[in-house]
């Protein structure tokens, strides 16, 4: 069943766990994020669809191909999440296409810019029963990141700002920057629990954690701990996939090379499997 983010993390940050978005961009990933979210014990779960995805698939196909996967699925409560979108148009458009739920990128602009266009999309997205992302502070790239640039640079969002950011937005989440990098580490995290703490304690609405891929497990836990609600998962998620598709191209001969349909059910069974085991870890089901 679809639904939009309020309630699947509303409910999480009071009970200290969080919701996985994993990011999708075919068939392989929305089958393997589905049947991991089956498999969890219908467990909340955010497919989230970046803007830059917009080469793979349209919207409206990720919407449809969702309702064809899931069947509608009356006991399995899934987000459409609009994942890192700058464009308001792009953003009804999603809307228009069934998407649950959106994110509003401004963390590259100036303040005063970021809060007047954050705004004007909660204010659009409201008005049609959909829930509103927001983000403050900003990611630095890592490696085989396919969010952001090389030229972004790490800004921890200030407490304070973020209290009055979330005040003028009127945005249901917002995504914060605590040490964690789009992509994979280049060097060990340091991951700011202190700084969270202090956004947590200023906004009381639910936290987002973006760069959740190569996190130490204990630093997630302890991002939960304090406020984390939601947490995206895209690269560690992929390579795990591409590592399938490897493992049986390398088996296969040379000159009898697997079918297409091979690489796809070795694609789709690499996402099930990473994506329930950080669904179990995030709602504390791991020991």
């Amino acid at each position: 069943m679809l639904t939009n983010i309020n309630d699947m993390l509303r409910d999480a940050k009071r009970e200290r766990k969080a919701v996985g978005a994993f990011n999708v961009y075919n068939f392989d990933t929305i089958r393997g994020v589905a049947m991991a979210a089956k498999e969890a014990g219908d467990a909340p779960v955010i497919m989230a669809f970046g803007q830059k995805y917009l080469t793979n698939m349209s919207m409206k196909e990720v919407r449809s191909l969702t309702d064809a996967i899931t069947g509608t699925d009356p006991d399995l409560p899934i987000a459409l999440h609009l994942d890192h979108c700058s464009d308001p148009d792009l953003i009804r458009e999603a809307m228009d296409a069934g998407f649950t739920s959106v994110m509003f990128d401004g963390s590259r602009l100036p303040y005063e810019e970021n809060v007047r266009l954050t705004k004007a999309v909660c204010q659009m997205a409201h008005a049609r029963g959909r829930s509103v992302e927001g983000e403050l502070g900003s990611l630095a790239a890592g490696r085989s990141s396919e969010e952001g640039g090389a030229e972004d640079r790490e800004r921890y969002t200030d407490p304070d700002q973020a209290a009055e950011f979330v005040k003028a937005t009127g945005v249901d989440a917002l995504a914060v920057s605590i040490g964690t990098v789009h992509g994979m580490y280049q060097g060990t995290p340091n991951i700011r629990i202190d700084i969270l703490k202090e956004i947590n304690e200023a906004c009381r609405i639910p936290l987002v954690l973006h760069g959740g891929s190569g996190t130490p497990e204990k630093d997630l836990l302890a991002c939960i701990e304090n406020g984390i609600a939601k947490i995206n998962m895209n690269t560690e998620i992929s390579q795990a996939a591409v590592k399938a598709i490897r493992g049986v191209l390398a088996e296969s001969p040379e000159n009898d090379p697997p079918h297409l349909s091979s690489l796809s059910l070795a694609s789709q069974e690499a996402v099930r499997g990473a994506a329930k085991r950080y669904i179990q870890l995030f709602r504390g089901e791991l020991q």
